[in-house]
C-alpha cells in the first residue's frame, strides 16, 4: 500500500505486466507509483506533475527511452531516471548515463537488484541536488561578500572626501549638497529610481580627485594662471582614475567623476565632449555642481547671490547646461529664498542594484 508522503515514481514500459512487476515492487517499498504507456505518455504525465524518479524501458514505440531521456533532463533536470534493457542492450544503457540517466537495470532482473539501484539512484539525485544548492549558495555569498568589501571600499572612499572637504573651509560640506540638488533635479525630471542612485553617488564622489591636487594651489587667494587651473582641472580624471576598480559596473557614476565639468559646446574639460557625448546623469551633476560652487565662498571670490547664480544658470542654457535640467532645478526649488539649502546630514553610500539603467548610461534629454 503506497504511502501518503512516499516518493513518487513513474514507471515507463509499452509492456504492461513489466510495468505491473515494477510497480507492485516499489510500491511494496513505500513508492507510490503512475504507469506510462509510452515516452509520449510519460512526457504529458510528467508536464502536469513532476516526479523525483522514472523507471523508462529503451525500448518502445512512438518514444523510445533515449528520447524520452534527453526530454527529461532537459526540462527537468533534478529528475533521476533509470533505464531498463535487455542484456544485449547494454551499449545503449551505458550511452544513456552518459546522457545523464544515473542508473540502469538488465532484463531479466532481480527484484533485489532493481531495489538496490532504486535506492542508489536516489541518493545520487539527493547528493546532486545537494552540490548544486551549495554550489548556488556558495555564489551567492561569493557574490555578497564582493559586494560587501565593495561597500567597505566605498564608505572609505566617502569618509576620504568629505576628510578633505573638512580640511577646506570654502569646499566644506559641497559634495554632500551636490548629491542633494542632483538628487532633487533627478526626480524633478522623472528619472527612474536606479538612475536617480547613480546620480547621487557620482555626485558625492564627484570631487574626490581633488586628493591628486595641490593643496597650495587648491586654496589660492586670487586668479589662478593658466597652468595652475589646468592642474585643478586634472582632478576630474584622477577622480576616474581612482574609482575605476570599484565602479566598473556603474558607468554612469564613473562618468560623472570623469565628466562634470564637461560643457554642452564642447569647451569644458577633460576631454572636450559636446551635445549629446555627455550623458545625462552628468548633465543633471554639473548643474548642481554649478550652482553650489557659484553659491559658495572661494579662496579667490566672494560667494554670489542666488539670484545671480540662477541667472547664470538660465544664461548657460545649451551652452553650458542641459535647459530642461535647469528647469528641473528652478522646479525643484521653486522658493529662492530658501537656497542654497544647508548642507545635509551624511548618509552611507551604496553601489546601486545592476540593472540596464545602471550598468549603461542614459541617453541625453529633451
Amino acid at each position: 500500500m503506497p504511502q501518503p508522503n512516499a516518493v513518487k515514481c513513474l514507471v515507463v514500459d509499452d509492456e504492461p505486466r513489466l510495468r505491473r512487476v515494477l510497480v507492485r515492487l516499489l510500491e511494496g517499498e513505500g513508492f507510490t507509483c503512475a504507469e506510462a504507456g509510452s515516452g509520449t505518455e510519460a512526457l504529458e504525465m510528467l508536464h502536469q506533475e513532476q516526479v523525483p524518479l522514472v523507471i523508462s524501458d529503451l525500448r518502445m514505440p512512438q518514444m523510445d527511452g533515449v528520447g524520452l531521456l534527453r526530454e527529461i533532463i532537459a526540462k527537468w533536470p533534478d529528475t533521476a531516471v533509470i533505464v531498463v534493457t535487455a542484456v544485449a542492450e547494454v551499449e545503449s544503457a551505458v550511452a544513456c548515463l552518459q546522457l545523464g540517466a544515473l542508473d540502469y537495470v538488465a532484463k531479466p532482473f532481480h527484484l533485489d537488484e532493481v531495489r538496490a539501484r532504486v535506492m542508489q539512484a536516489l541518493d545520487k539525485r539527493r547528493l546532486k541536488m545537494e552540490l548544486e544548492d551549495y554550489r548556488h549558495n556558495l555564489e551567492q555569498r561569493v557574490q555578497e561578500q564582493a559586494r560587501r568589501i565593495e561597500e567597505l571600499s566605498l564608505e572609505r572612499l566617502q569618509a576620504l572626501v568629505h576628510f578633505l572637504e573638512e580640511k577646506d573651509p570654502y569646499t566644506r560640506g559641497h559634495s554632500v549638497r551636490v548629491a542633494n540638488y542632483s538628487t532633487r533635479i533627478a526626480r524633478e525630471m522623472g528619472l527612474p529610481r536606479p538612475v536617480v542612485e547613480v546620480i547621487t553617488l557620482g555626485a558625492e564622489l564627484h570631487d574626490i580627485g581633488k586628493i591628486g591636487v595641490s593643496e597650495q594651489v587648491l586654496h589660492k587667494e586670487g586668479k589662478l594662471s593658466e597652468p595652475e587651473y589646468r592642474h585643478i582641472m586634472e582632478h576630474p580624471v584622477i577622480g576616474a582614475r581612482i574609482l575605476a576598480p570599484l565602479m566598473r559596473d556603474v558607468p554612469a557614476a564613473l562618468a560623472i567623476v570623469r565628466s562634470h565639468h564637461e560643457r554642452l559646446d564642447g569647451r569644458g574639460f577633460p576631454d572636450g565632449l559636446a551635445g549629446d557625448q555627455i550623458p545625462l546623469e552628468v548633465r543633471v551633476v554639473t548643474i548642481a555642481d554649478s550652482f553650489d560652487a557659484m553659491t559658495s565662498v572661494r579662496p579667490y571670490r566672494p560667494a554670489l547671490s542666488v539670484q545671480k547664480a540662477l541667472q547664470e544658470l538660465e544664461e548657460g542654457k545649451d551652452a553650458q547646461f542641459h535647459a530642461p535640467a535647469v528647469e528641473a532645478f528652478l522646479a525643484a526649488f521653486p522658493d529662492a529664498s530658501a537656497l542654497p539649502v544647508s548642507t545635509p546630514e551624511i548618509q552611507p553610500l551604496h553601489l546601486p542594484a545592476l540593472t540596464p539603467d545602471t550598468t549603461h548610461g542614459s541617453p541625453a534629454s529633451d
